[in-house]
């Protein structure tokens, strides 16, 4: 009777691991792939730039903007999932050289000192610097940031060309994490002004009406933005290739629509 039972248990037991396999094997994405198996790329960003990338508290605490868009279609094609990863914006091209980040998207212009150390894509959006001053500042010229004191936002593009600008013209640059900083010291009288990014500033007039500006009329050689990848990484290409598609059957611009040209 013994024998008859230790059997009995080892056939149910023997069933209940099979059952166990099946399982398992049967916890993909229904195509055959686990999600598991699915490469995780990590997407590096500085989330206090809308429409870009930012945090839309009222919805939630999730990164949205144009450039996650832009990530997750161009990493959906390659069958890539994405995940982002906030940090300040002078810590960025760090992250990709010491491998906390696959990539960046972050409303990033190829200039030539940054290519030294990361590789670039194609640029796949142009926008202008813009002076952000309260509207009663009498700020209307460059000539009128004489004396006055500009923010910026560290490692940008803008400061740049904060120091270009002071070049010709006596001011005091003063760098901030953050461009919700800048618009804070702004509205606080201990800056006179600060240049972002047009696309940027106009969200920030929507918001206050306290606030105007003027665009910086200049040449276009180190506009736009682009996206940013290690030194050498197989990713550029693959991501490029997929860029220019984009391009070309209109799925950026249709983006480009969705996130700028809502007004």
């Amino acid at each position: 009777m013994k024998k008859v039972i230790m059997l009995a248990m080892s056939v149910l037991l023997v069933g209940l691991l099979a059952a166990c396999g099946t399982s398992e094997k049967d916890s993909g994405n229904g195509s055959g792939e686990k999600e598991s198996d699915k490469k995780v790329l990590v997407m590096g960003t500085s989330a206090d730039y809308p429409p870009f990338e930012y945090v839309d508290s009222a919805k939630g605490e999730e990164i949205i903007g144009f450039d996650v868009d832009l990530a997750k279609a161009i990493a959906e094609k390659l069958g890539y999932e994405i995940q982002v990863k906030d940090m300040d914006f002078n810590g960025l091209i760090p992250a990709l050289e010491t491998s906390q980040v696959d990539f960046v998207l972050a409303g990033m212009t190829p200039t030539d000192e940054r290519k030294k150390n990361v590789d670039f894509s194609d640029v796949y959006y142009t926008a202008s610097h813009m002076i952000v001053s309260e509207k009663d500042s009498g700020i209307e010229s460059l000539e009128d940031l004489n004396g006055k004191t500009v923010g910026v936002q560290l490692a940008s593009i803008q400061a740049d060309k904060a120091e270009e600008i002071a070049e010709t013209v006596d001011l005091t640059v003063e760098n901030r994490n953050r461009i919700p900083e800048l618009v804070q010291e702004i509205l606080a009288g201990r800056f006179d002004a600060a240049i972002i990014e047009d696309t940027v500033a106009k969200g920030y007039f929507e918001k206050n009406e306290d606030l105007a500006g003027f665009t910086i009329e200049e040449d276009e050689q180190e506009a736009g933005s682009a996206i940013a990848f290690p030194k050498g990484s197989e990713l550029t290409e693959e991501f490029n290739a997929e860029l220019v598609k984009m391009k070309e059957n209109g799925e950026l611009e249709e983006l480009i629509v969705k996130w700028f040209d809502n007004k």
